[in-house]
């Protein structure tokens, strides 16, 4: 989940049926020729923390009671930050963790695993968009604390 819109995955899996993509994206955004995942959700430019996050809670239960994955691949893209130089979306820092949180909860709430990397950023301040990709990390060791495994 990414301002962009994860192509290459959509493109690699798009002949074989035992794997759903999902992608929350801008849709206005790169690349404009748009491959195709199983299910794309385009949003405005701006969007902000709590439509986002909003969107994202729209799709996820559904999508994940339906499909019933027996593992969630989480790219945990942070170019929809408002000082990304490139994304076109308004998420704060606390957005980004809340959108983290929240996948990774619905997930592992309902037994599925789930293996998350870091995407995206386009900042030239380094120290801040590393700061940014720890935020998946964090929000994976609260996962974990409240787990109580």
């Amino acid at each position: 989940m990414s301002v962009c819109h994860g192509g290459g995955t959509a493109f690699i899996f798009k002949e074989d049926p035992s794997v759903f993509t999902f992608s929350v994206h801008c849709g206005k955004n790169f690349p404009l020729g748009k491959q195709h995942s199983d299910l794309d959700i385009s949003v405005e430019d701006g969007l902000e923390d709590k439509d986002y996050l909003s969107t994202v809670e729209a799709h996820l239960p559904w999508l994940l009671d339906t499909f019933r994955p027996d593992l969630v691949l989480y790219d945990a893209g942070v170019n929809p930050h408002w000082e990304d130089e490139l994304g076109r979306l308004r998420l704060t820092d606390q957005g980004l963790y809340w959108r983290d949180l929240y996948v990774m909860k619905t997930v592992v709430s309902r037994a599925i695993p789930v293996a998350t990397v870091i995407g995206g950023g386009y900042s030239r301040d380094i120290d801040k968009l590393a700061l940014r990709h720890s935020i998946v990390h964090r929000a994976a060791a609260q996962v974990w604390r409240e787990s109580g495994l």
